[in-house]
């Protein structure tokens, strides 16, 4: 499985929502915090942007030498319709400083220098030091997950339904079990099961592991094969 801080700097890198939220500031509009853009530094330390005239900007420039503490908030929701759609949660906190002259004319690049990192979501809850942090990985599969996963539920959701008979016991008399992809990595696949009776009805997880960690779109393609083979065997 994929570490704490290898989910955490997934997240960060990847397109789910995020809020930055620095104490005392507030934004007449919410999106005012949400960073048009977000990367890692080779040290861990995240770079934000915004633009110039952003609340969190105008705070970091006020700070001047002053340690300014914020927490990069964020919401990682499941790209395809499952019941539950919020897979997890990450909250990286530190202290905020801008770097001039870097970002294009009316933006500003503000970096977070990581302290501490948590993330709970589909694996669980642990607290991520910042050196993990700095020399964790992103899942290399993080830029297409999106688009993987609302392919195989539009084009192959047949073949995701036929998944059931890996479950053996634990499918035995659920006809109208309802199968929806819901999260990828290089490790697996995890579908949401469903008995279809609304949003009070009956889900569970399943988590379908390939026979080895994949490292890019061709060798997922092979790995969902294999896993499709099998549930026809």
């Amino acid at each position: 499985m994929p570490s704490a801080a290898e989910r955490t700097r997934t997240l960060v890198q990847s397109t789910c929502s995020a809020v930055l939220v620095v104490p005392g500031v507030e934004a007449p509009l919410p999106e005012q915090l949400v960073p048009e853009g977000r990367t890692v530094g080779e040290d861990g330390e995240v770079y934000l942007l915004f633009p110039a005239d952003s609340p969190a900007v105008r705070a970091a420039t006020h700070a001047q030498d002053d340690e300014l503490s914020a927490v990069l908030e964020l919401t990682d929701v499941a790209p395809v319709s499952v019941p539950h759609r919020i897979r997890g949660r990450a909250w990286v906190s530190g202290w905020l400083t801008r770097v001039p002259g870097v970002a294009e004319p009316g933006r500003m690049l503000l970096r977070l220098e990581v302290g501490e990192a948590y993330v709970d979501d589909l694996w669980g809850a642990q607290a991520v030091e910042p050196d993990d942090f700095a020399a964790a990985a992103p899942d290399p599969l993080v830029e297409h997950e999106t688009e993987l996963l609302q392919h195989l539920a539009s084009v192959h959701g047949g073949q995701v339904r036929e998944l059931r008979t890996l479950l053996g016991e634990r499918a035995a008399g659920a006809a109208d079990l309802r199968a929806a992809p819901l999260a990828l990595d290089r490790f697996g696949l995890r579908l949401r099961f469903s008995d279809g009776h609304g949003p009070r009805g009956h889900c569970f997880d399943v988590r379908f592991d390939f026979p080895e960690p994949v490292a890019d779109v061709t060798g997922l393609r092979r790995a969902m094969r294999t896993l499709f083979e099998a549930a026809r065997s």
